[in-house]
């Protein structure tokens, strides 16, 4: 079942879902929506010799983009064939039961711009900002500005909670993220054999207590993230 805006509207007062900050809730909570805003951070993909970018090598990830931050007020132009990391302005938590989908605005798309490429999906238990793969398909630079309304997010109920719900049990790599965060699949238990991914114990390594583990306890591999 997809939420109403009275549903969502009731899961935000009980708390259990939450978005902050939701600044003007007539204006954002759409018929069975909720309009989020674009964040100032942008991260860039830079034009580079190197034959190839390897995913599971986080060094030539790293290298292969640099931050750009564009207050509000001021405009980030982004080009035909352009891609470029965005983030949402709000942070949101997802409960247990809900899944979250990440929906771009019809005025944007009538201008060539789409705000993901595969990442759509906010999993029962995520929490953080979330994370827009930004593209212009169209022939002309378009500006976007901070502040601006960018995306929607539209909320599925479950027919029961998640038993193992995205988070820091399970090792999922993007919990709690603030700002636009490049790809972290070197961290996949796919890769642990990789020098971009393992640690001595076969474990995926990652910068902090919530890094990617390769399985559960009960043996099944943990799946892709998606913000």
């Amino acid at each position: 079942m997809i939420l109403s805006d009275a549903d969502i509207l009731v899961r935000l007062a009980d708390g259990d879902l939450a978005i902050e900050p939701l600044d003007d809730v007539d204006q954002q909570v759409q018929p069975a929506s909720v309009d989020l805003r674009l964040g100032e951070r942008f991260l860039e993909f830079q034009r580079t010799n190197i034959p190839c970018i390897h995913p599971t090598e986080s060094d030539e990830v790293g290298e292969y983009v640099t931050e750009t931050h564009v207050p509000e007020g001021e405009e980030f132009i982004l080009h035909p064939g352009d891609f470029v990391l965005g983030t949402t302005k709000e942070r949101v938590e997802i409960p247990d039961d809900l899944v979250a989908h990440v929906e771009g605005r019809s005025s944007l798309g009538r201008l060539a711009i789409v705000v993901h490429a595969t990442a759509g999906l906010c999993d029962p238990g995520y929490k953080g900002q979330i994370t827009l793969e930004l593209s212009n398909l169209g022939t002309a630079p378009v500006a976007l500005s901070p502040g601006m309304r960018v995306s929607q997010l539209t909320f599925t109920e479950l027919s029961s909670p998640a038993d193992r719900p995205y988070g820091a049990d399970r090792g999922s790599k993007y919990q709690d993220q603030d700002g636009p965060q490049a790809s972290r699949i070197g961290e996949d238990p796919e890769f642990a054999g990789d020098d971009g991914g393992a640690d001595d114990d076969g474990g995926a390594t990652g910068t902090d207590e919530d890094s990617a583990t390769g399985s559960s306890d009960d043996g099944r591999a943990n799946p892709g993230d998606e913000y």
